[in-house]
């Protein structure tokens, strides 16, 4: 009973705590000038429509930077994974159906297109990098699932990798080089709302996109090679 009544008590704090700091906070005001700093500098230091990109990848594209590293070390240590573990497991693969099979070849370019539409367009719209590779990703995973003779070219793969994350460190040391900051925009931004605005931003994405979906593909890759490879049966 006592229990209770100190869990009761400790529960009406958190609540009370919570309620005076939300009647506090002025909502709808200005409060934080970093956000306003953003909505008015984003479109003439950038070029980008959209501020949520233009923060990702311009202001706090350092940041970003290291999230695509824990990307990469998330894949190397898949990849550690599956190749080091001694036991051998077995998976009984199941051949897919005729709709997936002819579904998957209608559908496979369009997937790739429309990833690549999304990377692409990060700077204009609700997308970019992350989301696009993902994807595309999603593609050859689509592959794997209809036919299992799938296979990827993983040395390609690493260097479509390699490519996007040299593309996102160059443009960051352009700008430290030529502008004395890392990741400054040293490209026109464009007119708005234009494919080739946004300045760095678009270049980036491209090399996010490319190395997000080649990493995940990757990933996948190792997951199915765990079923096939370690002697999987028909």
């Amino acid at each position: 009973m006592i229990r209770k009544i100190v869990y009761g008590i400790f529960i009406l704090i958190i609540v009370a705590a919570v309620s005076m700091f939300l009647m506090s906070y002025p909502f709808g005001s200005d409060k934080m000038d970093v956000g306003k700093y953003y909505l008015e500098n984003t479109v003439p230091q950038t070029g980008a429509a959209n501020v949520v990109t233009s923060v990702t990848l311009f202001y706090r594209g350092f940041d970003t930077l290291g999230e695509v590293t824990v990307l990469f070390t998330a894949a190397l240590g898949v990849s550690i994974i599956y190749f080091i573990e001694d036991k051998k497991r077995k998976t009984r693969i199941v051949e897919s159906n005729f709709v997936t099979k002819v579904g998957t070849r209608v559908v496979f370019p369009f997937i790739l297109l429309v990833g690549a539409y999304i990377f692409m367009h990060g700077h204009l719209t609700p997308g970019g990098g992350f989301q696009g590779g993902a994807l595309i990703a999603t593609g050859f995973l689509l592959l794997y699932l209809a036919y299992e003779e799938t296979s990827i070219n993983r040395a390609k793969f690493y260097l479509v990798e390699g490519l996007g994350g040299l593309t996102y460190v160059t443009m960051g040391l352009l700008g430290y080089f030529m502008k004395d900051s890392f990741l400054a925009n040293v490209l026109p931004n464009g007119q708005l709302f234009n494919l080739l605005s946004g300045g760095i931003i678009l270049p980036i994405y491209i090399g996010v996109g490319l190395k997000v979906g080649s990493e995940l593909s990757n990933i996948i890759d190792d997951l199915m090679c765990e079923v096939k490879c370690d002697g999987g049966e028909e």
